[in-house]
């Protein structure tokens, strides 16, 4: 159970995976980052877009710390589908850099394993954006399907990684390691973040919800969008748009 007890918290700490995986993550994580960084760039108003990516990565780097009791295990907030649906691509560095400073201040994973640490909560990320999308595009502004899509992230985000966090951890299992007992204890660690998954997709609908109505466009990126209200327009059968009132 040592693989277990030591990535505890969904951070895989140095010293447990083989040399050649912690490189295997870090070219991964790079590609990963490249990709998103090079989306970014090609979105307009990136500047206007950097403080908001960086309030989230404060709180995926202080969400570490809020603990929730789920016997035999203790698990944290992630927050991952939450940056993937509100940063979209920006969640990718925002992540990889909450993820860096967790390991230096705090001993929160590790850095040989920072790259495989980045992959697994920054691809989930990049899922929920998709699957967020996905939503509003076909709920056409719909607050029930934005509240939908939302929920959807925030589980997806946490769920996706805690498998890609448990096929690691089982795929690395060395051989001076009883492996039945700690693939038990592995699968102790995902049940015991089910109940988060769901907690993380109501958190997210409801930040989701709240940035629909007062500032809708954080979420489209531009006015008017898949059903975004537009100033001076009505919607809805002729109600103000937000901001007419």
């Amino acid at each position: 159970m040592k693989q277990a007890r030591k990535a505890m918290t969904m951070h895989i700490a140095d010293g447990i995976l083989p040399l050649e995986v912690c490189a295997g993550g870090y070219g991964a994580a790079a590609a990963l980052t490249g990709l998103a960084l090079h989306r970014i760039g090609q979105t307009e108003h990136t500047r206007e877009r950097i403080p908001r990516a960086s309030l989230l990565s404060a709180a995926f780097f202080v969400a570490s710390w809020v603990h929730l009791p789920l016997p035999p295990a203790s698990v944290h907030l992630v927050l991952n589908g939450l940056l993937g649906a509100v940063l979209g691509f920006y969640a990718v560095p925002a992540i990889v850099v909450a993820l860096f400073f967790q390991a230096v201040m705090f001993g929160h994973g590790g850095l040989t394993t920072l790259g495989v640490n980045a992959v697994i909560m920054g691809g989930p990320a990049l899922l929920a954006h998709l699957l967020f999308r996905l939503g509003l595009a076909v709920g056409r502004g719909s607050r029930a399907w934005v509240g939908a899509a939302g929920f959807v992230a925030g589980l997806s985000g946490v769920g996706l990684a805690v498998l890609l966090f448990a096929v690691v951890l089982v795929t690395t299992i060395p051989a001076s390691i009883d492996p039945v007992k700690e693939q038990a204890a592995i699968m102790t660690l995902v049940l015991a973040h089910i109940p988060l998954m769901v907690l993380e997709g109501i958190v997210t609908a409801m930040v989701v919800l709240f940035l629909w109505r007062v500032r809708p466009e954080l979420l489209t990126g531009e006015p008017g969008r898949w059903g975004t209200p537009v100033p001076g327009a009505t919607i809805h059968g002729g109600q103000p748009a937000a901001g007419d009132e």
